[in-house]
């Protein structure tokens, strides 16, 4: 089956990179939580690792494990200016300003991972660049206008370019941050990044297709790490017209065809009946009037989520 077929090369990939990064992720444990500067981080860095994957491995893990998302650090900074002139000149004094307090605070939002990221790799030698875009991460965010609200990154390794979010590595914000060190956003897939995240440079996707914002913004919110758009046949859209439908949607999923189903409009899930064609799930969910949000579970966790209009 196509599930156990994933599971398997993914295991597989997750041994390998183990035995790859075992030393990079043991030695950065004895590491300081916090440095008077980039310097000095860079420093350990360089006597430590010489590869540029161990290096951007070293530089990730450090972040992740020591620096916590605080929505607070938006009002630390003043943004405003003049003329462009002095907003070039802001700009780069505030971005150092912004590094030197994640590294001393151990607290940032989106900039401050992003811009200590880049820093530390270019005092490594390593190319790379900051990227600006959107993301979308609930029911809200689909089939809204673009928006630049997200800072992440892409680093060269061997003259190959790849993915980085430090920020949503290092774990996740609900009304406080919950420390949560992932290595999902290290080198994530493209096809898998673009799920939720969307640059202001549609070339910075690294897809080998370029796709448009409107065909981000139109798709529905695929929460299950390892299920791509391509395993999503119907409903492709996220938004779904209840006037011009028969009352139900009809659902085509390219997964493990042994996937129990489940679906809620509030918090209580329904379980729904399946069948398979073709290594296709399918499956028909009705829709509840008065209802706006339309979450569906396979195996009871989150896996696809709908606006209802």
């Amino acid at each position: 089956m196509k599930g156990l077929g994933f599971i398997c090369t993914l295991l597989i990939f997750n041994w390998l990179a183990a035995q790859d990064y075992e030393r990079v992720d043991a030695t950065i444990q004895f590491y300081p939580d916090r440095f008077d500067n980039p310097e000095a981080l860079s420093a350990m860095i360089s006597r430590d690792f010489t590869s540029e994957e161990d290096k951007i491995r070293a530089i990730y893990g450090w972040i992740i494990k020591n620096i916590a998302y605080d929505p607070a650090e938006y009002k630390k900074f003043n943004y405003s200016f003049k003329n462009y002139r002095e907003r070039n000149s802001k700009e780069e004094k505030t971005r150092e300003q912004i590094i030197l307090r994640t590294l001393n605070s151990g607290v940032a939002v989106c900039e401050g991972y992003a811009m200590l990221f880049e820093k530390l790799c270019t005092m490594q030698g390593i190319s790379n660049y900051l990227v600006r875009g959107d993301i979308k991460t609930n029911f809200n965010d689909i089939g809204r206008p673009f928006s630049k609200i997200h800072m992440w990154n892409v680093a060269l390794i061997d003259g190959e370019r790849y993915l980085f979010d430090p920020t949503w590595g290092a774990g996740k914000y609900r009304d406080k941050f919950i420390r949560e060190p992932s290595y999902f956003y290290y080198k994530t897939p493209p096809e898998l990044f673009v799920k939720t995240h969307f640059p202001d440079q549609e070339e910075d996707t690294l897809l080998s297709e370029i796709i448009g914002r409107e065909v981000f913004a139109s798709w529905p919110l695929i929460i299950q790490k390892e299920l791509t758009l391509d395993d999503v046949e119907m409903p492709y859209l996220g938004v779904i017209d209840s006037a011009n439908s028969s009352g139900e949607i009809s659902f085509g999923i390219r997964t493990d065809l042994d996937t129990k189903v489940t679906y809620s409009y509030d918090s209580k899930q329904i379980a729904v009946e399946t069948s398979a064609e073709n290594g296709v799930l399918k499956f028909v969910i009705p829709i509840q009037l008065g209802h706006e949000n339309l979450l569906v579970y396979f195996n009871e966790k989150p896996a696809l989520a709908y606006k209802i209009r």
